[in-house]
């Protein structure tokens, strides 16, 4: 099946090659020096605009016979609510939301971690991890894995367990997949960038 088109991508003939093989790359935009010099941000918008690309997404990262072994799916704002709302769907999982500070109603547990410039706070709703689930983490890019480790370490606190990470892009050049992975974490990338 050959799906894609000139009218919304004019320098990509062919975006989806087969049924279960995307061309991730020729989905996702590059952009320089966004949102700070010397930065590229990798723009996965146009993917998720490709109804053919999502619903590859949606059958991806876990395995038929791991079903059983997950709970939850919990995706990290923001993006990460679209990659997590796919893979719940089509695996009849609940989905956790892993918010900024002060987006959720209700008692919650936050998380502080560092970032380049400062701190920042994540959260989750108190009652959304019961002791001893387990919950796979969802995101569209690893980059540095500041907030990616944040939310692993919030979970376990919770008393939940980690299944592993499912992303769309790995930055593989600022390490913070290879982070989560000394920490003993599965971390699932559909592309990886090297540079």
């Amino acid at each position: 099946m050959l799906v894609g088109g000139s009218y919304l991508y004019p320098n990509v003939s062919f975006l989806v090659l087969s049924v279960n093989k995307v061309d991730w790359k020729a989905l996702i935009k590059s952009y320089n020096d966004f949102p700070k010099k010397g930065v590229i941000f990798r723009d996965v918008n146009p993917l998720f605009r490709n109804s053919a690309a999502i619903q590859v997404i949606a059958k991806e990262f876990i395995h038929e016979e791991e079903l059983s072994k997950i709970d939850h799916i919990a995706g990290i704002e923001s993006r990460g609510f679209t990659v997590a709302s796919l893979l719940a769907k089509n695996f009849k999982k609940g989905m956790i939301l892993v918010r900024k500070v002060g987006k959720l109603p209700g008692k919650t547990v936050k998380k502080t971690y560092n970032i380049e410039y400062g701190s920042s706070i994540i959260e989750i709703q108190e009652e959304a991890i019961k002791k001893g689930e387990t919950i796979l983490i969802a995101d569209d890019l690893i980059a540095t894995g500041g907030t990616a480790i944040a939310t692993a370490e919030l979970i376990e606190e919770m008393g939940g367990t980690v299944f592993g990470f499912a992303v769309i892009i790995e930055l593989v050049y600022l390490k913070g997949a290879e982070i989560l992975r000394n920490k003993g974490y599965d971390v699932r990338s559909l592309v990886k960038y090297y540079d």
